[in-house]
């Protein structure tokens, strides 16, 4: 009785063994690495006392105000125009609007909030970003939210300056926006 059940255990073990290394079809439809995303670049266009103020000014032991600083703790908010290209009578296309709040004593570092609003590519709705920011060196921002069609999303948004003389400065914003299967609508 002994050998019956052990002969019985040894058949399930390698039924199971078999069914376990199974070779699987090269041609599968799961694609479970593969994210719908999309990938763009916008330029964000801020003019001080137009599109962007000072709030609560920063102690004045650390740097001054610059085009591309600003001094230590000082409050900034902004409301600029996004466009498809670096010439800011291109198309406007969106609105960043966040605030910052300069965290390095040098004035070239911030915290920074924004929600952007934009209408591209036949979607439209906003994506909210968080994170630091390097007013004269890229910088990379975590997508933490998004409405209408960029509902759910994931990804970051990288920052980079273009031209930082005169009174209005200007950034080339890239979108890095992926949906995760769930928020996919099926057809």
């Amino acid at each position: 009785m002994a050998s019956s059940i052990l002969q019985n255990y040894v058949i399930v073990l390698l039924l199971l063994a078999i069914i376990q290394f199974k070779p699987t079809s090269s041609s599968s439809h799961h694609h479970h690495n593969h994210l719908k995303s999309l990938h763009f670049s916008l330029y964000q266009h801020e003019t001080i006392n137009k599109t962007g103020y000072i709030i609560v000014n920063g102690i004045k032991q650390s740097a001054g105000v610059t085009e591309t600083t600003t001094p230590f703790g000082t409050l900034f908010v902004f409301q600029d125009p996004l466009t498809l290209t670096s010439n800011r009578s291109s198309k406007l296309v969106g609105i960043a609007e966040g605030t910052s709040i300069t965290s390095s004593l040098d004035g070239l570092r911030s915290i920074s909030i924004a929600k952007l609003t934009i209408r591209v590519k036949n979607y439209k709705g906003s994506v909210s970003i968080v994170g630091g920011t390097n007013n004269i060196k890229v910088s990379d921002h975590p997508i933490v939210g998004g409405t209408e069609d960029f509902m759910f999303v994931q990804g970051y948004v990288t920052s980079s300056p273009v031209d930082l003389t005169g009174i209005t400065v200007v950034y080339k914003i890239e979108f890095h926006i992926y949906w995760p299967p769930y928020a996919i609508q099926s057809s």
